[in-house]
């Protein structure tokens, strides 16, 4: 009995769908563990005054960023833009309109929200990021093939490359102070040197706690959201504003972690190294059904 081309090619497709995704045509997503205890830090923007003190401090604990003076760090001119983390900065505070009061602009502090289900961490198919127990996401050098599908992941474009690095590039972001402060007890450098007390070091969930506080004792102050409490799943940095967060540069995102629409389908696929397999199974169908036709063709 002759077989179609149409109904051979549907069964190839099938089977090779069959072979990366198994038999109900999906894949079970892992899922990390995240600690009650973990870390996180809670920025209060309605007291930011945009001194940059916690940008400098990260400068000077990350040996890594190119060295600037401390005089730049008091340029107020770097707010007439937007500015973004890259592999020189890991922390930049920006300004933003406040329609409310036009002479009290908000200033807020941006650096990695350390993700409770980071995007990158899922992405990463050689496992170069990586989240610790206490809330960090951390990055290894020598496991990074420079694919950069973290810095496509990331919901809040954070991590920089370092495309000026033609030898030995990385990708850079901030490390929560993992292993200069974290891991020895204390607090993230730039938590510390905030003079006006914008950020709380702590226990996430207690911070959670905290803002709720905030939020019922001065309804009026703050916008009844704590960014960062559900957003893709929770991130350790928690957030307070005076006005909509769309409005200071936060991008409005589901509570479904990121990962969890991609991990089904990379891991199925990544698995046992399929791709290769399925396009060789795939091609070796082909040749092997034109061959036989030729044959039939000529009897």
């Amino acid at each position: 009995m002759e077989v179609k081309r149409r109904t051979f090619l549907k069964q190839v497709a099938g089977a090779s769908s069959l072979a990366v995704f198994g038999k109900d045509g999906t894949a079970e997503a892992s899922r990390l563990q995240v600690s009650p205890d973990q870390y996180g830090v809670l920025v209060d923007t309605t007291l930011c005054v945009g001194c940059r003190s916690c940008e400098k401090a990260c400068n000077e604990i990350n040996e890594d960023l190119p060295r600037r003076p401390a005089e730049w760090f008091k340029d107020k001119s770097v707010f007439e833009e937007r500015r973004r983390m890259d592999f020189g900065a890991y922390t930049v505070v920006n300004r933003s309109n406040n329609p409310a009061n036009p002479a009290s602009p908000v200033y807020t502090k941006f650096q990695c929200m350390h993700c409770l289900y980071p995007a990158c961490v899922s992405a990463c198919i050689v496992k170069a990021f990586t989240r610790e127990p206490n809330g960090a996401v951390i990055y290894d050098a020598w496991k990074c093939i420079g694919c950069r599908y973290c810095m496509a992941a990331c919901p809040f474009q954070v991590p920089g490359y370092e495309f000026d690095n033609v030898l030995t590039p990385q990708v850079r972001k901030c490390t929560f102070c993992f292993d200069t402060r974290l891991t020895k007890g204390k607090m993230p450098a730039c938590v510390q040197s905030c003079p006006m007390e914008v950020m709380t070091f702590g226990k996430r969930n207690d911070l959670i706690k905290q803002a709720q506080g905030k939020i019922e004792k001065y309804p009026d102050r703050y916008v009844p959201h704590i960014y960062g409490e559900k957003e893709v799943g929770g991130t350790a940095w928690l957030y307070l504003s005076s006005i909509p967060f769309t409005e200071i540069d936060f991008p409005k995102l589901g509570y479904h972690p990121a990962p969890g629409y991609t991990e089904p389908i990379q891991h199925a696929i990544f698995k046992w190294f399929l791709p290769p397999l399925g396009l060789y199974a795939t091609l070796g169908s082909i040749m092997w059904f034109l061959k036989n036709r030729k044959k039939q063709e000529k009897e």
